[in-house]
């Protein structure tokens, strides 16, 4: 990360003193974790996808499309180790696990009672994580294709592996986080505030925990001895209302979180100390509006926002000001830095995707296919490969060997 200090301890200097104030900079839109403890459809589309083209009348650009769902796509994830396996939950209540090389399904999981909207690999590849929405959680050995664990808590909100051991964790609208070590089952909880635990991120080094709550409250935890090391209240430090969206900073010295009340958050996640606040508010609209999702870049000491309205915002961290402003024609769903350049992948409601460069505010290219809102994407380890879903009942696969990458 370019221009920033990091002393012994580990933190970053992001250039606050102790007793700066926050500026609000208002943008105007245009070592031990847990002890003991069938078929593929089409490539490049086929000849109806091609006559209906994507959103907005664009040229389906997808390699492939995967349409074994038979309602909305909700979630994806791709394995890390391989690049190739992808996994995807939907409405149909149910979850698949299919090749982005060819389309052809590998499972089918069944057994849920409702839509299936958590997924994810485990950090060796070997098992695979599904949740539905009633709270419903399943593991699955990949190479064998059965059940190797299973749980039901309440309702799910969020999934997340462990980066580099097979510890599940899960989030719940009752506010409690679940941690289990699988297949084992061994098991500890983070008790919640009473509201819903909205999203939850494991820092990089994989002993802490952060959590965004819906009364606002953002807290840090020690995934080893389950206690608070670092609370933000509602109002304070901490969000006005809902805390929906959260990054970690590789260097893990810093958390950014976005919410209802149209800012973005940041936190020193080793002093605990409040950084500052971004907004987001548009302020030429009186629709209801909110950060959906924020990301740190990797190689800059750049940030990112997209918000319900459509605007994304590149921000430099040390000043807290607005670099640059890209406006988009629908609501963002989600953004990705690439990891080795100053480019960010947003998806949006309208269903097209795009490739913004953060140095200049422009749109490098796009991809379209998707006849709906694109509800999630994933971009595999190695880069190549881009794999969206959709309320369309589809996952599109979209390769990122092109000279605009």
């Amino acid at each position: 990360m370019e221009n920033e200090n990091v002393d012994d301890t580990g933190d970053a200097d992001f250039q606050f003193d102790e007793d700066d104030l926050v500026e609000i900079i208002e943008i105007n839109d245009g070592d031990g974790l847990i002890e003991n403890l069938d078929s593929i459809d089409i490539e490049g589309g086929d000849d109806e996808d091609r006559e209906e083209g994507g959103a907005d009348g664009l040229i389906d650009s997808s390699s492939l499309v995967f349409k074994q769902h038979t309602d909305a796509v909700f979630t994806v994830a791709i394995d890390k180790k391989s690049s190739n396996l992808v996994v995807t939950g939907g409405q149909d209540d149910r979850g698949f696990v299919w090749s982005a090389n060819t389309g052809e399904q590998i499972m089918e999981c069944n057994g849920f009672k409702d839509s299936v909207t958590c997924v994810g690999f485990s950090p060796d590849g070997s098992m695979v994580a599904m949740a539905d929405i009633s709270g419903v959680i399943r593991v699955y050995n990949i190479e064998t294709k059965k059940e190797t664990w299973s749980f039901e808590c309440s309702d799910t909100e969020w999934l997340q592996w462990h980066p580099v051991a097979n510890v599940l964790l899960l989030g719940t609208t009752d506010g409690d986080v679940w941690m289990w070590k699988v297949p084992s089952g061994d098991c500890k909880t983070f008790q919640g505030p009473g509201c819903t635990a909205n999203c939850g991120r494991i820092l990089p080094d994989g002993k802490r925990l952060c959590v965004g709550y819906d009364n606002g409250l953002v807290k840090i935890w020690d995934l080893k001895d389950v206690n608070t090391l670092h609370s933000f209240n509602p109002g304070r430090e901490g969000h006005a209302s809902s805390v929906v969206c959260m990054d970690c900073h590789h260097d893990n010295t810093a958390i950014m979180t976005g919410s209802t009340d149209v800012t973005s958050r940041l936190y020193n996640s080793n002093t605990g100390k409040f950084l500052g606040s971004l907004d987001c508010k548009n302020k030429e609209s009186t629709d209801d509006n909110s950060v959906e999702t924020c990301g740190f870049s990797k190689i800059q000491n750049y940030a990112a926002t997209g918000t319900l309205l459509g605007t994304l915002c590149i921000w430099d961290i040390p000043t807290q000001t607005a670099r640059n402003v890209c406006p988009h024609q629908a609501g963002i769903v989600k953004l990705k830095w690439d990891a080795i350049s100053p480019l960010i992948y947003t998806a949006c409601s309208d269903g097209v995707l795009r490739l913004w460069d953060s140095r200049n505010g422009q749109c490098v290219t796009q991809w379209a296919g998707h006849q709906d809102a694109i509800l999630d994407f994933d971009i595999s380890s190695d880069g190549n490969t881009l794999i969206s879903v959709s309320e369309d009942k589809t996952a599109r696969v979209f390769s990122l060997h092109t000279p605009d990458r």
